[in-house]
């Protein structure tokens, strides 16, 4: 989901600020929007809030669960300011977990009522967004039908707002910009992003928080119920599946035909809004099914064994992927120089270099590089990291 961001900025939401919006490039858009927008992000906070129950089970765990975290938030610092992606997500994970601790406790049923207010909270919150913007395009057509000497600096500041707003992303004049300053090297990139970094890791942590703790939260219940450590029925998964993806895909399905047939104006994004956040979590809730069908049916064994090394190492691949886009997209100038199809050329080859080589590097180190150092950081004393070493400190050697 990342890689048109990474790539093409702020195209990921509109692919005719680009050129992306016919033939291959609108279907390559349509195919990712319907099946897998808002529904990655939200399988990652799941997992995660699955893995504050998992380290929070082992015994004396409370001082290594807040230095872990703070880390994290370190992390994603780095990899904000540093590897410049903008959409980082561990410093929200971070600073979200360090509220999770005073629920680890709770019974399942209990975080999964928490965790689907909190969510419910979050989308109450966009769709406020929402009214609001389309309250802003009545104001500014009524602005409009009267005569412009005759309009008050409401009806005037009204009009000028909507006409930003109205073409569904940055002028043609900014993306040029845009284009101009994340192609001219990395100084000139971090000056262009800083803006966006600086407003996403401040006021976008107020904005998002109760959709990344509501599905962490969701996580943490899963958990506890059994339903992803496998405990649960087929006929459960089975459910979750036909059930999400009976609500989620035509809902999905729906915005994506709606902002296609109104120009991807500015309007039609934030009518398709409405409903993006139930779509979303209908949607991950059959994915959810699907893959615990996948993963019950014991089928593709190699596959299965090679995606658990990627997950082991997710840090370490998470990190790469931003180290790879900085590579391609701002030290060798190629940001906005692929079209949108194109950019999945470079996510396919990612992804089978990471499912070969991740399950090799664990036959050979207890963890990935950056895995390892977080739990160095974490405990204060080096766990091994070559199997048949041995630690220099007292911590057993875990995974994750």
């Amino acid at each position: 989901m990342n890689i048109v961001g990474m790539g093409m900025g702020p195209a990921y939401d509109n692919p005719r600020i680009m050129g992306g919006d016919t033939g291959i490039n609108l279907w390559t858009w349509f195919v990712v929007n319907v099946t897998f927008e808002g529904t990655q992000r939200a399988l990652f906070s799941i997992l995660f809030g699955a893995g504050v129950i998992l380290f929070t089970s082992r015994p004396d765990s409370t001082d290594a669960y807040f230095r872990r975290n703070l880390w994290l938030i370190a992390f994603g610092l780095f990899n904000a300011w540093i590897l410049l992606w903008g959409g980082d997500i561990l410093y929200f994970y971070g600073l979200t977990a360090l509220f999770l601790f005073a629920f680890r406790n709770l019974p399942g049923k209990k975080l999964l009522a928490l965790g689907v207010a909190s969510f419910v909270l979050g989308a109450a919150w966009s769709g406020l967004d929402t009214y609001n913007s389309l309250d802003l395009y009545k104001r500014a057509l009524a602005a409009q039908s009267v005569p412009a000497a005759k309009r008050t600096d409401d009806q005037r500041k009204s009009i000028e707002e909507w006409k930003d707003e109205s073409r569904g992303g940055p002028s043609p004049a900014m993306v040029a910009k845009a284009k101009q300053k994340n192609q001219a090297g990395y100084f000139s990139a971090l000056q262009a992003r800083a803006p966006w970094i600086a407003k996403a890791e401040s006021w976008g942590a107020y904005r998002y928080f109760f959709d990344i703790f509501g599905m962490m939260m969701i996580g943490m219940a899963l958990f506890k119920l059994g339903v992803l450590t496998l405990e649960a029925r087929t006929r459960t998964y089975l459910a979750m599946m036909v059930g999400g993806y009976a609500i989620g895909m035509p809902l999905n399905i729906y915005e994506a035909n709606w902002l296609m047939s109104h120009g991807f104006s500015g309007l039609a994004r934030h009518q398709a809004e409405i409903t993006y956040d139930f779509a979303r979590l209908a949607q991950t809730t059959g994915h959810l099914g699907l893959l615990g069908l996948f993963l019950k049916s014991g089928i593709f064994t190699l596959f299965r064994t090679s995606m658990a090394a990627v997950g082991r190492m997710a840090l370490t691949n998470y990190l790469t992927h931003s180290a790879v886009a900085l590579t391609i997209f701002v030290l060798l100038g190629y940001w906005g120089k692929f079209e949108r199809y194109e950019l999945y050329f470079i996510v396919l080859i990612v992804w089978a270099v990471q499912i070969v080589v991740s399950p090799i590097w664990l036959r050979h180190f207890h963890f990935g590089p950056v895995e390892w150092l977080w739990r160095y950081l974490t405990y204060g004393s080096r766990p091994p990291f070559r199997k048949g070493a041995s630690a220099s400190g007292s911590r057993p050697a875990l995974a994750g």
